[in-house]
């Protein structure tokens, strides 16, 4: 175990897992840059990392085999390298594609990808790209007020601290009859993580994730209809704990807690990490790591109200009123 130990500094540096807590304003802003930097530097390092994420795309993507839908107009949210996009244009092969992100060099890696694999670069008109790749955050969407048919988001929305202000930004994106359909990552995500780390310091170094039946009901508040939720869930192994924070640096996963140390993680905070892992798993020869998924979808009626959207309050003087 010594030399998956003797990592450099710079390995050793923040690779506490996902982020966690809820941030101030300015705090909210700092880790938002922060986000954005950690999956800048991934953008080279993700695809060999996002198997678990692939495997949830595909999921995600069969499920369109039993919905009867022809969007004019996709979102995809948090694109990454561009996997889901190319799979939505396999699948909706006559629909306009747009891929977002926060970080431009995963943009640059999917547009790359995009030109050696995929039909849907290659149907784009010359100078008609930058419609379809899209750097922007994905709270405030730079699109129009219904313009989007079906908002497509694989493993973002656990980076975003406002479900419900997420929410009701895709649903002004979205058009009458569209459909959001999403995955992010429940409670149980990590918790051998979250449980070894509370054995070493008093420190949150793990998100505490969203709860499956929160997000059927913040869909109904922010106006969308019929939602339906269901989770996976996966067990990933590892050969130690290095290698699993290895894998979420990889996936741009890195700590961007408000309250997080700003130095260097110890190699000997690292060893006890290792040690209080080992025994949480009563000392088998890979660690484990769970990682449960939720997924959601949900439509806009068709007349763009519902039970859960409310108009704006109002006054009228009473000698409008007969009497």
């Amino acid at each position: 175990m010594e030399d998956k130990l003797n990592g450099s500094s710079s390995e050793l540096q923040e690779l506490d897992g996902l982020p966690g807590g809820q941030p101030s304003e300015h705090g909210q802003q700092l880790q938002k840059s922060l986000i954005r930097s950690n999956f800048e530097r991934a953008s080279g390092s993700y695809d060999e990392a996002a198997l678990l994420q692939r495997e949830v795309a595909d999921r995600m993507l069969e499920q369109f085999e039993y919905t009867n839908i022809t969007p004019e107009r996709i979102l995809d949210v948090g694109t990454g390298t561009g996997y889901c996009a190319r799979g939505l244009e396999s699948r909706f092969n006559k629909s306009s594609v747009i891929a977002l992100d926060l970080a431009q060099s995963m943009l640059g890696e999917a547009r790359r990808q995009a030109e050696s694999k995929s039909r849907w670069f290659q149907k784009l008109k010359p100078g008609s790209s930058s419609h379809h790749f899209l750097c922007a955050d994905t709270m405030q969407l730079p699109l129009a007020d219904q313009s989007i048919d079906l908002i497509f988001s694989n493993f973002t929305l656990q980076w975003c601290q406002d479900l419900q202000a997420l929410f009701h930004e895709f649903r002004r994106v979205l058009r009458p009859g569209g459909l959001l359909t999403f995955s992010t990552l429940g409670t149980d995500t990590l918790t051998e993580l979250r449980q070894s780390w509370a054995e070493v310091d008093g420190q949150i170094h793990v998100n505490h994730f969203v709860d499956l039946h929160d997000v059927g009901d913040l869909l109904l508040y922010s106006g969308f209809e019929e939602p339906v939720t269901s989770v996976d869930r996966f067990e990933l192994t590892y050969p130690d704990v290095m290698a699993l924070m290895r894998d979420l640096k990889g996936l741009g996963a890195t700590n961007t807690n408000e309250g997080r140390s700003r130095g260097l993680t110890g190699k000997e905070k690292i060893r006890r990490l290792e040690r209080a892992y080992r025994e949480l798993q009563g000392g088998a020869d890979r660690i484990s790591a769970t990682w449960e998924v939720v997924y959601g979808h949900a439509w806009i009626p068709e007349d763009g109200f519902s039970a859960g959207s409310f108009p704006e309050e109002f006054s009228l003087p009473l000698n409008k009123f007969n009497t």
